[in-house]
């Protein structure tokens, strides 16, 4: 499939490039799938999903198996090459069609109004623009579809806060490819325009101290059902 350059904007300035954190979280998510009960969160977050999807920030593709028979098709984004190329083989064991391909998610690479649901998963803590990339979100959904998100951010009493952001400001950056623990995805979600609906807090590891990147949250989110204005 030949997917469009129309988008908001060129594509980020400098390409997303993270090979040793992506050899690490390649390894490491795939043992999370049992270990933290990953698989679980992704059945659930794609549960009645159809029609086409976007999914950005699609990583090393473990979120394809889970994806339910009446999705007609996938375009997963993901700008990391090592996690793109391991997304690309993921997508040929997957069940349904998934077209892996190179891209911000603050300048999509797809047409306006093209799909009827989009998936965030653990994608809005390292994105470098939160506002720009739900702009874009908002953008290639058709008027009163979904978001379907897994996040992690801000959580915990107040000395896990000051934790957090010490983190954000330092080290955790440069450790994690931009990942950040502070961000807020709800309150950014609603800040674009999103009316969210159900979620679920959901805890990694549900068992065991509560670390910084604990706090997540799995729901849904609509977009209005009035167009955007052009």
């Amino acid at each position: 499939m030949r997917l469009s350059s129309t988008g908001s904007g060129a594509m980020a300035r400098s390409p997303v490039r993270h090979p040793l954190f992506a050899r690490c979280y390649a390894r490491l998510s795939v043992g999370a799938e049992t270990r933290l009960g990953m698989a679980g969160v992704r059945e659930r977050l794609l549960a009645g999903l159809s029609g086409r999807v976007i999914e950005i920030g699609a990583g090393n593709g473990l979120n394809f198996a889970h994806y339910p028979g009446a999705v007609a098709e996938v375009v997963a984004i993901e700008p990391e090459p090592l996690l793109r190329k391991l997304a690309s083989r993921a997508a040929l064991r997957a069940q349904v069609p998934v077209d892996v391909v190179p891209g911000a998610a603050e300048a999509l690479p797809v047409k306006s109004e093209a799909f009827d649901a989009a998936v965030l998963s653990l994608v809005l803590c390292s994105v470098r623009d939160v506002t720009r990339a739900l702009g874009e979100v908002r953008r290639v959904l058709r008027p009163g579809c979904e978001v379907r998100f897994f996040e992690h951010g801000r959580g915990g009493g107040r000395v896990m806060t000051l934790t957090q952001q010490a983190l954000d400001r330092t080290v955790w950056p440069l450790l994690s490819g931009g990942c950040h623990l502070s961000r807020d995805p709800l309150a950014a979600l609603r800040e674009a325009g999103f009316r969210l609906g159900p979620l679920r807090r959901v805890m990694l590891p549900q068992e065991g101290p509560a670390l910084p990147a604990s706090y997540c949250a799995l729901g849904v989110a609509w977009r209005p059902d009035e167009p955007d204005a052009r």
